[in-house]
């Protein structure tokens, strides 16, 4: 059932005075306002498989989830394919899963940016082995054909999501499966691999298809009374480069890289994407006055796009609880930094829209999306707009669309409908 959430602003503008907003430039993507949905489905520490679309329901109510980002002005996503979903025992592929959240969006007009790989894989596929190669190109074969018969749309993919992030959970430190340890380096290059055969498959099928690869975006410095240890933390936060580079075909040229395969890029960027190494101590964003090694996002975002000049967009940002509205509100004032300083930005996706749990404790929920979660009596997830975070969302994209980002916010500061299942 619906219900009206109510909300007032005090300094919102008043009735006929905002400014006209600018002209809304080119992009990619159907709105400068993203919704990413959490779609990990790797194998965790305990030995479980995770499917945070099913645990958090927007499998079943994919409909209102996008139905709900039409009203604040949203009309691209980010969601997954679940490869271990989708491919079948014999070699068979059910796109059923896939097919509710088509559905959806078809009905909404949503533009969906779908991952392939969301850390996760079928049960009894070695990542190692040549065979995780030429299986994953299969399954991404099928799903550019499957997209194809359906829309006639540009398809846009994300073929490996994070794969410094991937190789470093999976490979060196064990916390993703295979749980391996110190083999960082040997998962990143097959995760390379996988990711150029993957889009070479789809490219066979659909030549228009656009990649997206998406890496965080980090900053590591030495702790304070080490800066002999400068280098080695500078070539920590340099690796946050070699994804792209070896897709490039600029670093290590034996694993087939090519400047092609480097075509839209997405950076993510939290609050703890800044750190000391050695020891991991993070830099606090939120303990004013902040330590002066924190470098300001748009510097960091500035520098990664005059890296590779290719078009980019923030991939996944975002902060929890009572820290989501101030969050957004810095991260709008650096987008505008990082834009007068002729970053083209394309898009910047809040990541996640709709709240999910610790990926290794189910009853930890981070309260970080645009939408929290209440649960009724059928044990399912209602919708529950986070007010404060709704109203800076107002402003942000107000703000931004004076620039010519977006467009200026389609709801009512003051009454916003939602639609939630009660």
């Amino acid at each position: 059932m619906g219900h009206r959430l109510n909300f007032m602003i005090n300094d919102s503008p008043a009735p006929g005075s905002e400014p006209s907003a600018a002209a809304a430039r080119p992009s990619l993507f159907s709105s400068f306002w993203m919704g990413g949905f959490e779609s990990a489905c790797h194998i965790n520490r305990k030995g479980r498989r995770l499917d945070m679309l099913a645990a958090t329901q927007h499998d079943r109510f994919a409909d209102g989830d996008y139905a709900r980002l039409r009203q604040v002005g949203i009309s691209s996503v980010r969601d997954t394919v679940r490869w271990h979903l989708v491919e079948q025992a014999g070699g068979s592929f059910d796109f059923s899963s896939m097919d509710v959240l088509f559905d959806a969006a078809e009905r909404h007009g949503i533009q969906v940016v779908w991952d392939l790989c969301h850390y996760g894989w079928p049960d009894g596929l070695d990542i190692f082995e040549p065979a995780f190669i030429d299986r994953f190109a299969r399954f991404c074969r099928e799903v550019a054909r499957h997209v194809r018969e359906r829309t006639d749309a540009v398809p846009l993919y994300t073929p490996v999501n994070e794969i410094s992030f991937f190789a470093w959970a999976a490979g060196e430190v064990g916390w993703f499966y295979p749980h391996a340890h110190h083999r960082g380096g040997d998962v990143k290059r097959q995760l390379i691999r996988a990711c150029i055969a993957a889009i070479e498959a789809i490219w066979d099928v659909d030549p228009r298809a656009r990649m997206v690869t998406v890496e965080p975006l980090i900053h590591v410095v030495p702790p304070k009374k080490r800066p002999d240890l400068l280098p080695q933390a500078t070539a920590y936060s340099n690796s946050q480069f070699e994804a792209w580079d070896m897709l490039s075909g600029a670093l290590a040229p034996e694993l087939g890289g090519n400047p092609r395969y480097l075509d839209v890029l997405g950076v993510n960027f939290y609050h703890d994407n800044q750190w000391e190494h050695p020891g991991g101590r993070k830099i606090h964003w939120h303990i004013h006055p902040r330590d002066s090694r924190w470098v300001p996002f748009h510097k960091l975002l500035k520098g990664a796009y005059e890296r590779y000049r290719r078009p980019i967009f923030v991939g996944e940002t975002s902060h929890v609880g009572s820290g989501r509205a101030e969050w957004l509100r810095e991260m709008t004032e650096e987008l505008i930094l990082a834009i007068d300083a002729g970053v083209p930005v394309e898009a910047v996706c809040l990541y996640p829209i709709i709240d999910r749990f610790e990926w290794e404790d189910p009853s930890h929920w981070h309260n970080s999306g645009l939408w929290d979660f209440t649960l009724n009596d059928r044990q399912e997830f209602v919708r529950v707009l986070n007010h404060e975070y709704a109203a800076e969302l107002w402003h942000s994209q107000f703000k931004l669309a004076q620039k010519g980002y977006g467009t200026p916010p389609p709801f009512a500061i003051e009454s916003l409908e939602a639609e939630s299942r009660g």
